[in-house]
């Protein structure tokens, strides 16, 4: 069943339009619209697997006749753009000719039991997101973003994410002090000193916390920690991307559990 309202935006000047490639193209806006650009079949389909639905449709004109039927119905209102006016708002190399604008989740309070991923003022978007990507994966359901981490609704998160947003809980933009809610164990990581990974006794459920690219964790962070690790790197670099350090450190604690 298609939506009853389709639109055709023709002008570049349309100041619908203009407000949807602000959302797609800045990082921050998604915080203050209170919505997200979702692009992509991949990711749109993973919001709707989570019974969830969105605001608008947009589909490039080459692509709407060949829409499913399960994406033209989602939205009460569908927009229809000339291509080019497509490509304007896409982030993508290669625009997927189709999105969803999604209002966001109203901001969850902290759920002290749940295992939980800290990030400390991660700022690089590819790696929250594929941190994200992790923390769903590995049985963590809660993702606590203190302030001066990348917006984790923004468009390039939510593309590295792949859809794990929609399974997390996601409590965004808190002080340091918010930690104190947590009733679980907090694990920090460290290139320099802690106990090595695989002689570690992991507790669980847990949260680890992971900080920012150059500086690390914060001190604040640090010392809330009940148990620091490091990662064993024979290979002798200085140290790993925090995007890989929480993959092995996060399979860490669920083949733990598994054992």
């Amino acid at each position: 069943m298609i939506a009853s309202s389709i639109d055709h935006i023709t002008s570049r000047d349309n100041p619908w339009l203009k407000r949807l490639r602000k959302l797609a193209q800045d990082g921050a806006e998604s915080r203050r619209a209170s919505q997200a650009w979702l692009e992509g079949d991949h990711l749109c389909r993973a919001m709707l697997a989570r019974g969830l639905k969105p605001e608008a449709g947009v589909f490039a004109q080459s692509l709407w006749p060949q829409v499913p039927p399960e994406l033209a119905a989602a939205a009460p209102r569908n927009v229809v753009l000339p291509d080019a006016l497509f490509e304007s708002v896409s982030g993508l190399p290669s625009p997927a000719r189709m999105g969803f604008v999604i209002r966001l989740p109203q901001a969850p309070a902290v759920d002290a039991q749940a295992p939980t991923v800290i990030l400390d003022r991660v700022q690089d978007a590819g790696n929250v997101g594929a941190i994200l990507r992790c923390a769903a994966a590995f049985g963590f359901t809660q993702v606590m973003a203190i302030q001066g981490t990348a917006a984790l609704w923004s468009p390039k998160v939510l593309r590295a994410g792949m859809g794990a947003h929609f399974g997390l809980r996601l409590v965004e933009s808190v002080q340091a002090g918010a930690l104190s809610e947590l009733a679980l164990p907090v694990i920090t990581t460290s290139s320099h000193g802690g106990t090595l990974l695989h002689r570690a006794q992991l507790p669980w459920p847990c949260a680890w916390a992971f900080g920012h690219e150059g500086q690390g964790v914060g001190s604040e962070v640090s010392q809330r920690a009940s148990l620091a690790v490091r990662i064993a790197q024979p290979g002798g670099e200085e140290s790993l991307n925090v995007a890989s350090a929480a993959a092995i450190c996060l399979h860490a604690s669920a083949a733990g559990r598994a054992g």
